[in-house]
């Protein structure tokens, strides 16, 4: 019996991306190739319905980070003024970024379990320092899904652009792409979209990316240069071939499993059963009712019950979960309802998770 992945990516893969991913050696220079791209790149548009006058799909060779650090290093000017949001282990790398690049950034930092204050957001990007906000709207660090449409809001009040990280939400939460401050986000295929490793994405406006830094940052990381190539059926490096294979049959399953609004209602009722099971254990979440994603949520380990003894134990019954990250390392665990898991698959969890904690 196959092991089910319970952590924020990579995810379980269906057998036919499975499929997909081994059917056979691709050529990268070849037309069958640019097909591939082509129909990978209009199905991202498709997953938020965005006019591609307006949008463009860029693809990547990479982790969720490369697509951010191209984002980042691409589209903020050398005299940008940038806000980073703060509230996890994503937040802070985004300031790293900014400080790789050496790019005027100032951090506007919250405690890792605490809700953006926006009452304090607004407030500073009013006060007319900033030309641009960085920020994560899944902050996986804790499951905390930010309020990035409030966000957009603001930011539209305010004149000032927003770059997104929708690393670990694309494919399941709402984006607000009809504001006009959003001006890109960063995905990548192997979590929401239930793709492989290998592949990641930038969505941006085609203005923004007109008016891209020049001369570039890096090379292989230049979403222009990538951009125009992909436009005119090419490739400027070697593309991530076999990711791209199984990226555009998970698209069509995505469509399939009824698009956006489809895996969100999946990932929530799934996330929503595993609650109920924790609860029944004596297990609480450790955020506040209604501020999780449904893309994973964390918990607070029971008394008597280091993370170790429960991932061993699950781990033995087939399920791998995902630990708390720097200082909540030793009070909590995180469990994601993203991939391939189906509800025979989900009713083991459950049966594991009471075997192990009883």
């Amino acid at each position: 019996m196959r092991s089910i992945l319970l952590n924020p990516g990579p995810v379980s893969i269906s057998e036919g991306v499975r499929h997909a991913m081994a059917a056979g050696d691709l050529c990268h220079r070849e037309v069958e190739f640019f097909e591939l791209q082509d129909q990978v790149r209009r199905k991202l548009n498709a997953v938020y319905s965005l006019d591609e006058k307006h949008w463009v799909p860029v693809l990547l060779g990479g982790s969720g980070t490369t697509a951010l650090e191209a984002m980042v290093s691409s589209l903020l000017p050398g005299d940008a003024q940038v806000l980073v949001l703060e509230n996890g282990v994503y937040g802070e790398r985004l300031s790293r970024l900014t400080a790789i690049h050496q790019i005027s950034s100032q951090a506007l930092k919250m405690a890792w379990k605490d809700a953006w204050n926006l009452e304090r957001i607004g407030s500073e990007l009013q006060s007319g320092k900033y030309t641009h906000v960085l920020a994560v709207q899944h902050e996986t660090t804790t499951g905390r899904l930010n309020p990035v449409q409030q966000l957009a809001e603001l930011c539209e009040k305010a004149g000032v652009c927003l770059l997104l990280d929708a690393v670990s939400s694309f494919g399941a939460e709402e984006i607000p792409f009809a504001s006009t401050a959003l001006v890109a986000c960063a995905a990548t295929a192997n979590k929401c979209l239930h793709g492989i490793p290998g592949s990641c994405m930038v969505i941006v406006r085609r203005e923004a990316l007109e008016n891209a830094i020049k001369p570039p940052r890096s090379m292989t990381l230049d979403l222009a240069l990538w951009a125009g190539h992909q436009q005119r059926q090419s490739t400027p490096f070697t593309p991530p071939v076999t990711s791209l294979l199984a990226l555009n049959q998970a698209l069509d399953e995505f469509f399939q499993a009824g698009g956006q609004s489809g895996r969100h209602a999946r990932y929530l009722r799934l996330a929503n059963r595993v609650a109920k099971c924790l609860a029944r254990l004596g297990i609480s979440p450790m955020l506040e009712a209604g501020a999780s994603s449904v893309v994973l949520r964390a918990y607070s380990l029971p008394a008597g019950l280091s993370y170790e003894q429960l991932h061993d134990g699950l781990k033995l019954r087939g399920f791998i979960i995902y630990a708390g990250q720097g200082s909540l390392a030793a009070e909590m665990f995180r469990i994601s309802t993203m991939g391939d898991i189906s509800d025979y698959d989900l009713g083991r969890l459950l049966a594991a998770l009471e075997e192990v904690i009883a």
